[in-house]
Parts: C-alpha cells; sequence; structure tokens
C-alpha cells in the first residue's frame, strides 16, 4: 500500500483525539482555571458522586487523548516528510514555514484564547523531530531511548517524591478564578500575557515527551499500524493489548486521592492507554454500521486544528464571565452535557465545512500563507 496516500484511520483517530482533548479542557473552562479539578489534589474519593464522576471521566481522557493527538501530529509529519521525498525536494525545507505558522497559530490561541494551548509545544516539537528524521533511522531509535528514558526517569522521581510527601500537585490560584469569573476578556488577556512564563510551563515540560511520541508516530506510520492490511491488524492488535493489560491498571491510580500519581499518570502513564485507543478503534472501524460516525470523525481530523480552536473558543464563552458565566456554577453531569453538546456540534461543523470548503479555514489560511512564502 501507498503509505503517502491518506488512511482514513488516521483522520478518524485524530478527530477523536481533538474532541477527546476538550473532555479535559472542560474542567479546566468550567472551573475557571482551577487546575485541581483535573487532578485529585481536592478529589473527595467514590463517595462523592460529582467527584466520582469527574475523575471517571478524567480516567478515560485525562492525558491519554492529549498523547494520542500528539502521536498524530508525529503521523502527520511524516505523512509530510514522505510528500517531500516523492517530489524530490529539500527536507526539512518548506515544512519549517509551515512549523512557524503553527507557533504563531498557537501564541495568538494562546493569548486571546487559552492559556494552556498546545500548539506552540508542538511547533517547537516538529521543528526538533524533523531534523531527527532527516539524520535516518537510528539518530530517531537513539531518539526515542534517550528522550524516553529521560522523561520516564524524571516522572519516576517525581513520583518517588510525592510519596515521600512533597506536593508536586497542579497548582490552583484563587487570583486566576477571580479574573475568569468576573474580569473582562482583555483583561485574561493582559493575564496571560503578564504571566506569560508561568502558563508557559506545561508547554516546556511536556517537550521530552511530545519528541518521544511524535517520533513513535513517525515510527508506526512507517509500520504501517494504520494500514487495513493484515500488517495493520496485528499491529493494533499487539498497541490494544498494551493499552489493556498495562494502560488501564497505572491510570486507574488516577482514583487515589491526594495527587501523588496526577503526574505520572498524565504524563507518563496516560500515552500507555493511548496506544489502546488506536487499537480499539482499529477494531471498530471495521463495523460498517458506524459508517456515519467514523466519516464525521474524519471530518474533525481533517480540520483538527480549526477545531481545535474553535470549541475553546465556544468553552471559553459558555463559562467565563466576559461570556455566559456558568464557570463554577455546574455539577460534573451538567459538565459532561456540554462537552458532549459541543462535541456533536463540532462533529456537524466539520461535515457541512468539509462538504462544502474541503478544508478547515485555519488550515487553508496556513497552506496560502506558507506557499506565498515559498514561492518568494
Amino acid at each position: 500500500m501507498n503509505r503517502t496516500e491518506r488512511m482514513p484511520l488516521v483522520d478518524i483517530l485524530r478527530g477523536f483525539a481533538v474532541l477527546g482533548t476538550l473532555g479535559t479542557n472542560i474542567w479546566i473552562f468550567a472551573y475557571l482555571g482551577n487546575l485541581s479539578y483535573i487532578t485529585t489534589s481536592a478529589y473527595a474519593g467514590w463517595w462523592s458522586l460529582n467527584d466520582f464522576v469527574r475523575m471517571l471521566v478524567l480516567f478515560l481522557v485525562n492525558g491519554k487523548l492529549l498523547g494520542l493527538l500528539t502521536i498524530m501530529f508525529g503521523v502527520g509529519l511524516e505523512l509530510k516528510y514522505q510528500q517531500s521525498i516523492r517530489k524530490g525536494n529539500a527536507w526539512p525545507g518548506v515544512y519549517i514555514w509551515t512549523v512557524l505558522f503553527l507557533f504563531v497559530e498557537g501564541l495568538i490561541h494562546f493569548t486571546l484564547v487559552m492559556e494552556y494551548d498546545i500548539l506552540m509545544s508542538y511547533a517547537v516539537t516538529a521543528i526538533i523531530v524533523a531534523f531527527i528524521i532527516k539524520a535516518g533511522d537510528k539518530a530517531i531509535n537513539r531518539t526515542l531511548y534517550l528522550v524516553g528514558g529521560f522523561h520516564a526517569l524524571f516522572i519516576l522521581l517525581v513520583l518517588l517524591t510525592a510519596l515521600l510527601g512533597a506536593n508536586v500537585s497542579l497548582p490552583s490560584n484563587d487570583a486566576i478564578v477571580s479574573i475568569y469569573q468576573n474580569g473582562t476578556w482583555f483583561e485574561q488577556v493582559l493575564n496571560r500575557i503578564t504571566n506569560f512564563w508561568f502558563f508557559r510551563t506545561e508547554a516546556i515540560f511536556i517537550i521530552p515527551m511530545n519528541i518521544f511520541l511524535f517520533l513513535l508516530g513517525v515510527k508506526f506510520m512507517r509500520n504501517g499500524v494504520f494500514a487495513q492490511d493484515e500488517n495493520g491488524r496485528q499491529a493494533r492488535k499487539k498497541l490494544l493489548s498494551i493499552g489493556l493489560y498495562f494502560g488501564v491498571p497505572l491510570n486507574l491510580l488516577i482514583f487515589i486521592p491526594g495527587g501523588a500519581f496526577d503526574l505520572p499518570v498524565r504524563y507518563l502513564f496516560a500515552p500507555i492507554m493511548a496506544l489502546g485507543y488506536i487499537g480499539i478503534f482499529g477494531k471498530m472501524i471495521e463495523y460498517k454500521k458506524g459508517d456515519w460516525l467514523w466519516m464525521r470523525l474524519g471530518h474533525v481530523g481533517k480540520m483538527a486544528l480549526s477545531i481545535y480552536v474553535l470549541q475553546n473558543i465556544m468553552a471559553s464563552f459558555i463559562f467565563y464571565g466576559w461570556g455566559l458565566g456558568l464557570g463554577g456554577k455546574l455539577n460534573s453531569m451538567e459538565v459532561i452535557a456540554i462537552w458532549v453538546s459541543l462535541s456533536i456540534l463540532q462533529l456537524f461543523i466539520a461535515q457541512y465545512w468539509i462538504k462544502h470548503f474541503h478544508v478547515g479555514p485555519m488550515e487553508w489560511i496556513r497552506k496560502h500563507v506558507v506557499q506565498a512564502i515559498s514561492n518568494k
């Protein structure tokens, strides 16, 4: 099979990952930037239904869909690399302009919409990985071992520190909550600019993990993991087993209150479970009765960047004080209902947009800007 062709599973997984990422971010919006609501530092336990329902959703999505989305960005990078080689173009060449424009998009998104933007981090990672794959397979394999080992060791040291009694949970900030609850949109923008490096801490911290997962996506693409043939099915079956037998038990640690496992689950164990999602969807798309859903998820995947920004704008309007001001006023079931409703709405938006315009608006802008720059 020609792996330069667009593979349906790639778009489906990317679409699922983008909608699922909102399943984590929705709690940040709903609780006005208070990160304790995506951790166990304020988790009462199974006896509090509201807390348990929230943690159940986070068990399924927190870090898992971010990990899956990161892998899929690596897949996209590999597709760009294959396209460049096939056309005889220099690598990374024009791709650098694409990544730089992604960084600018991320900076705008960070400033105007959401302080926990991932696009800037992905752009920096993409530049690094572009040169790694240019260096060849040995460089890819060595980097996977070195960066992956470094990241895993660091997170395990954080876990050890937490088990010894140190507080390593993600911080909450009453001042930030107040700004998002009562402040104007301009005040929120000013707060992001003023506290730029504070809000960019995670984006910098996760770069080693991003490099590993990008390269994992590259390897998966080269090994035919997403192909609809026997080799692809067997590869996805192995990933499903890894996700079920290793990822699920490790991620169940999210239900232990106190915060000790917050960072290890999000930044180390979650990507393992994300591998299982690749296997699950690889199996599910074989059932043709679900083609209507796979097609719509694929549409979301084709305009993932636009959908990612759109969902954060909509969530900001729903929860922040300058919009409907629902932040801090809803229970877990109501927050989940909004997440599901926004996801369904985005499925229909993507279906309509792709049918009439074939490419997302932000993707269209980036494509034409990069083309204009490269033609100079």
